[in-house]
């Protein structure tokens, strides 16, 4: 009943912050699809569209990672500010459903961009059912890793000031988002392209190509990086829930 109740607890508070802002400003989805939008545009223009599918999944994992970074920091931060954390603190809830209901409301507004780069990728035919369901899978565990990477930033960061906290939520975004090679093949850094695989982002982006056919990988391989993404994503997540600071600030 516990984990039903965070469950439930979760899916309160990712609804309360995603459709106010949803109601207020409709254009919000708009702006996050545009994460992805403007490298894509680049990628168009200077490749001739050779490398519009990289792009798109690109698009993909940025939709689903960029904004959760951003909520994971910002988001607390803000409503600690207007003192809605207060209110949730005195209330029978658990910090986990705090920090997933935080999480899930950019992801479930980042669901309509998601579905339009992946119809988009359909198009041009290089999603199967197959590959579908083990896109879905890498973006959830992506997007797992990077809420709590945000979470707890913003947990230790509780005195600095908002404008400090928005650059520095935007500037991790960029750092795990547009560096790595997550809009770009991992092949372009020849034999660094191992460093792309202790990053989530990027090891999604690339598991992801594996099971459309743009990156040769052997089933060996995929296997040992999905442990790395997942074991990765716990270290994470449990470094959080152990580290986080919540009902004591």
């Amino acid at each position: 009943m516990k984990i039903t109740k965070i469950l439930n607890d979760a899916l309160i508070i990712g609804w309360i912050k995603s459709y106010p802002d949803f109601r207020r400003n409709p254009l919000t989805l708009i702006l996050i699809a545009t994460v992805g939008a403007i490298p894509l545009f680049f990628m168009l223009i200077f490749s001739g569209g050779g490398l519009i599918v990289h792009g798109l999944i690109g698009a993909m994992v940025s939709s689903a990672t960029f904004i959760g970074v951003l909520a994971g920091i910002q988001d607390i931060s803000w409503d600690r500010y207007v003192k809605i954390r207060e209110m949730i603190v005195a209330m029978p809830v658990h910090p986990a459903s705090y920090a997933l209901g935080i999480a899930l409301a950019p992801f479930l507004l980042s669901i309509p961009s998601l579905i339009f780069y992946g119809t988009l990728t359909a198009y041009l035919g290089f999603i199967t059912l197959e590959a579908t369901l083990w896109t879905i899978l890498a973006l959830i565990v992506a997007w797992a890793a990077m809420s709590a990477i945000g979470f707890m930033i913003s947990t230790y960061l509780y005195k600095v000031s908002m404008m400090v906290l928005n650059n520095i939520s935007t500037l991790l975004g960029f750092l795990f988002v547009f560096i790595p090679p997550v809009f770009y093949s991992e092949t372009i850094l020849g034999s660094l392209s191992w460093i792309s695989v202790l990053i989530p982002t990027s090891n999604a982006a690339n598991l992801i190509r594996a099971y459309m056919g743009l990156l040769p990988l052997s089933a060996e391989t995929i296997i040992i990086r999905w442990v790395i993404l997942i074991a990765t994503t716990v270290a994470f997540v449990v470094l959080t829930s152990v580290k986080a600071r919540w009902r004591e600030n």
